[in-house]
């Protein structure tokens, strides 16, 4: 089915055919009659789908059909929600590419930076604003933006929004729309939270599902290295060492974690940079396009600051640290093997990981190829194949409990009988609001991987 079937104008069928664009995808060719029709959608696609064109090609359709001004200004008439500043820009980016010959205007805001240009755009007048929750909240306590007057909004990555903590950011940006608009709302995975707060948002939605909630993207292949947190910088340094990585995608947990992966890959002569929520905005974004050019060849990210990043060629992504959550293993692997190309994805697994490594495969319906005899295996016997739909909810051990392998992991040494270290169950997640669940201020405590008794 072309592009041309559905009705979109001449002037965006001609910036579609200029981006070398022939066939719609699924998710596009599901979503796109349905928005143009007005009607309310819920999308689930995995990354990398193209659900960005999914939504930004009606809209843009839509809006250009009729210019509305207040006092001979433009207003908003669309409002893009997304969670991360990359991922704003890059939607940003689409808008511009897909609507140069339609004569809408978008702006980006975001935090980070400083806020004078996103004023002046603003006051120039947009039609399609796309932001993250913080600055928009910002300026609208500054009376800068206005959503009275949103036609069309759209929640992407709503997952990611909920994980972070947005949700009462989201609320109440939502109270200040007016009742009678059309509402998008995509999301990488659908759990439960995400179906009920779609419930709260949407009228009588269309849902447009494309691959399974829990489905790795096709074309990637798994490979599992069991391995110790002690020698996961040497493996890592010894498979980058094979020319068969054309650039790589690494994942840490944290971010003192990223930096010291960057320390040890620049000692080793490897070109590499870092993103994180520490680095200024310039920072992210010089390092992000050294790396889509090919001047680096790694880059080590935080999950949240890797959401949204659209690398063409990407060959390899590492889990340097297995997510906590699971479903963030499907976004992390989500960045390689898109629009049919083949990727892998190479996941480290300490012996305390496992339970991470059970969760992953449980969620996939799908064991991870291992790789055995490498060097740097761990001296731990290997896992037993984790068991998929046995009908039960497998018991969980009990915190003081340690099994024999952990206590003689490294075999010939004392274990330390110092308490464990704390791990807190949003780390790696920098950007989060300092409100609402998850914030900082939200009375979360840290959680622990143990509790009551030390390790012995």
């Amino acid at each position: 089915m072309p592009f041309q079937q559905f009705g979109l104008s001449p002037e965006i069928l001609r910036a579609v055919q200029e981006m070398h664009y022939t066939t719609p995808t699924p998710v596009q060719e599901k979503a796109i009659p349905h928005v143009l029709q007005g009607k309310d959608l819920l999308g689930s696609a995995q990354t990398g789908t193209g659900k960005t064109a999914a939504f930004a090609l009606p809209i843009l359709h839509r809006l250009a059909a009729e210019t509305r001004t207040v006092r001979g200004r433009r207003v908003v008439r669309s409002l893009v929600l997304t969670p991360t500043r990359e991922l704003a820009m890059q939607i940003g980016e689409s808008f511009g590419d897909y609507g140069r010959h339609t004569g809408m205007r978008h702006t980006v805001i975001y935090g980070g930076v400083s806020q004078r240009p996103q004023e002046q755009a603003l006051l120039k007048g947009v039609d399609i604003l796309v932001a993250t929750p913080g600055r928009l909240l910002d300026l609208m306590g500054q009376k800068l933006v206005n959503l009275s007057t949103v036609e069309i909004f759209v929640l992407d990555e709503a997952d990611r929004m909920l994980d972070m903590g947005f949700i009462v950011d989201i609320r109440r940006i939502i109270e200040k729309l007016p009742a009678k608009r059309q509402t998008l709302m995509f999301s990488a995975t659908m759990p439960s939270e995400i179906v009920r707060l779609s419930a709260s948002l949407l009228r009588d939605p269309v849902r447009v599902q494309v691959a399974a909630d829990a489905a790795p993207a096709d074309d990637v292949d798994h490979h599992l290295y069991y391995v110790e947190k002690a020698s996961k910088a040497d493996l890592l340094k010894t498979l980058l060492a094979d020319d068969e990585i054309k650039n790589a995608l690494v994942f840490t947990r944290t971010r003192h974690g990223a930096d010291r992966v960057e320390r040890t890959l620049s000692r080793a002569g490897i070109r590499v940079e870092a993103i994180h929520g520490d680095k200024s905005q310039g920072e992210r974004e010089r390092a992000l396009s050294a790396f889509k050019k090919g001047t680096i060849r790694v880059l080590v990210a935080t999950d949240i600051a890797a959401r949204g990043l659209d690398i063409v060629d990407l060959s390899h992504v590492v889990n340097y640290d297995l997510p906590n959550e699971p479903e963030a293993y499907i976004h992390r692997i989500g960045r390689t093997g898109r629009a049919g190309a083949s990727g892998t994805a190479i996941s480290f697994c300490g012996f305390e990981e496992r339970p991470l490594l059970a969760d992953i495969e449980r969620l996939m319906s799908k064991h991870l190829t291992v790789v055995s005899g490498h060097p740097f295996a761990s001296p731990a016997k290997p896992a037993a194949p984790t068991v998929f739909h046995t009908g039960r909810t497998p018991s969980k051990p009990r915190p003081f409990m340690i099994s024999v392998d952990a206590a003689f992991l490294s075999a010939g040494r004392t274990v330390s009988s110092s308490s464990p270290t704390r791990v807190s169950r949003h780390a790696g997640n920098e950007a989060r609001p300092t409100s609402g669940p998850g914030g900082r201020k939200s009375g979360h405590r840290d959680q622990f991987p143990f509790r009551g008794r030390s390790q012995r």
